[in-house]
């Protein structure tokens, strides 16, 4: 599919990778070429999305919602680097949809499905990961002495009051880079399978992600919202150990704290677009397992409020609780101050809209962003900073979740 889909300059495709936590839709979907579209940036975007959503009701649309669109929500700006180059939204009604599950695609089209299905099987695979003269640099945007430096002036930020959680990340970097997107997708899938993986592109930007996390979908009325907070690194070589790493997670008084936090910021913005008394934690402290990482997720719902454009819904929980932190607004003022680039379509949404309206959309976390024509390549990773926070170990939290991405560049 992925490589019949890059002959186009605008595709997104979705893979699940069989993760079969609730019953899914699909396995895999695909949007690819683009029949109208809507660009734009903070300030009015989400009244052009509204508009554009509109006016092509009854159509799917696929797209992103760049985390610089809290620029809109909480009347912020940013004029930190960025070398990708996203804009801040992009939504597209793709002139063709696949859906692949276990026994049939199906593929939505005005013609030709039947040469469309025969041209996705015959599609051959011939991508390459690395086509540079010179090996592939990874840098640091942030010195490890940095960084530590930094959490704690964002600690002592908490002693003042200012705030008591916030997501602090930081770039890792390449430049003149050339890649094949498709195989390093192909790759990065094979290493680190998650269940909201996506490969997304626009024009000459791509987003190569293994995201293991939901922002928020809407079935029916219904809305939910699964934010992580915990982390515990995996021994896929000894069990035991294994199985003690996920037992330390579940009894961490540090990591519980920081998931309850979240899930309270998820549960006020919720209650902004729900009817009341219908939010409420259907899972606290779930322990979820990946290739590299225990994950503790907790899951928040509520019935949507009647008159209420799927719009109105992300505009009232983006960006999500699990990249900011409490207060919401507080905390997007510092990152602004002590992150180093701007993040772009990272800690945003890559999702879809159904034609009834319903949708789904991660959290574009464990990705390559890339930019073919500069050629620079970026991806970032954080963790959640509280008072009680050791500096030294969140720097090797991120780590972590970027050494599946290193293995795939190599």
């Amino acid at each position: 599919m992925l490589n019949w889909a890059n002959q186009f300059g605008i595709f997104c495709f979705l893979d699940n990778n069989s993760y079969h936590f609730e019953t899914p839709a699909f396995e895999c979907l695909l949007a690819a070429d683009c029949k109208h579209q809507v660009i734009a940036n903070s300030g009015n975007a989400f009244e052009q999305l509204k508009a554009f959503s509109r006016q092509h009701n009854g159509e799917w649309l696929f797209g992103h919602l760049g985390y610089d669109l809290k620029n809109e929500t909480e009347y912020l700006h940013s004029d930190n680097f960025d070398g990708i180059h996203f804009p801040d939204t992009h939504f597209f009604v793709p002139e063709f949809v696949l859906k692949l599950n276990k026994e049939q695609l199906t593929v939505y089209c005005e013609s030709g499905a039947e040469e469309i299905f025969s041209a996705v099987i015959a599609a051959a695979d011939t991508g390459v990961i690395l086509k540079s003269s010179k090996p592939l640099t990874v840098q640091n945007q942030v010195s490890k002495t940095d960084y530590i430096n930094t959490v704690k002036k964002l600690q002592a930020h908490m002693l003042r009051g200012d705030c008591y959680e916030i997501n602090f990340c930081q770039e890792f970097f390449a430049l003149d880079i050339m890649i094949d997107p498709v195989a390093v997708y192909n790759k990065l899938s094979a290493i680190s399978p998650n269940p909201f993986a996506a490969l997304y592109k626009l024009d000459d930007k791509y987003c190569i992600g293994a995201s293991p996390e939901r922002y928020i979908k809407k079935s029916g009325n219904r809305v939910f919202s699964q934010p992580i907070k915990g982390t515990a690194k995996r021994n896929l070589i000894n069990s035991e150990v294994d199985e003690q790493s996920r037992l330390q997670l579940v009894s961490s008084s540090k990591e519980r704290s920081e998931n309850v936090m979240v899930v309270d910021l998820v549960r006020n913005d919720l209650s902004r677009i729900c009817k009341e008394g219908t939010v409420k934690v259907e899972e606290l402290f779930g322990i979820y397992s990946f290739p590299q990482v225990h994950q503790m997720i907790s899951t928040i719902s509520g019935e949507v409020a009647e008159g209420l454009d799927w719009v109105d819904v992300v505009k009232a929980t983006f960006p999500m609780g699990s990249m900011t932190g409490a207060p919401k607004k507080r905390v997007l003022e510092l990152i602004e101050i002590y992150e180093q680039t701007k993040r772009g379509l990272y800690s945003g949404a890559i999702g879809f809209i159904t034609p009834q309206r319903d949708f789904d959309f991660n959290v574009v976390i464990r990705s390559i962003l890339y930019n073919s024509s500069n050629r620079y390549l970026s991806f970032q990773a954080g963790s959640a900073i509280t008072y009680y926070s050791d500096a030294a170990a969140e720097y090797e939290e991120c780590l972590l979740k970027v050494r599946a991405i290193k293995e795939a560049l190599q």
